[in-house]
């Protein structure tokens, strides 16, 4: 969509749901909506005018204290300059300590409804 603007141009909003499946390799921490985001954010490799949220509406991804994070097009730079390596964190299954360290977790605390994971994915306009 941001190269080609099919099936929509830009500005738009992609959004989905359901939990998506991990498979745990490392010892890291995080669940699925961090493990999610990670690896999308490698994907971006800084590209422009995307941003992207991924939560659990229970306010828990995973084990830990997050609902979820966010990206954005500096997420990549900004932990360059704090000296992590995302696709190492990536293969130790360790989303949450990456998404901590930035400060871009999304804490909301346990909601008590667990209705869906889901993904809201934003491409801006030119």
């Amino acid at each position: 969509m941001l190269r080609h603007g099919q099936p929509v141009a830009a500005p738009c909003v992609l959004l989905s749901g359901g939990e998506t499946t991990v498979t745990v390799r490392g010892s890291g921490r995080g669940g699925r909506n961090a493990e999610f985001l990670l690896a999308l954010g490698i994907a971006l490799d800084g590209a422009e005018r995307v941003w992207a949220f991924a939560g659990d509406t229970d306010g828990i991804d995973g084990t830990e204290n997050n609902a979820g994070a966010i990206v954005g097009p500096d997420t990549l730079r900004r932990a360059r300059e704090l000296g992590m390596d995302a696709k190492s964190m990536l293969a130790d299954n360790d989303g949450y300590s990456f998404f901590r360290s930035l400060g871009d977790l999304v804490i909301t605390g346990p909601t008590m409804t667990n209705v869906n994971d889901f993904r809201a994915i934003l491409i801006g306009a030119q």
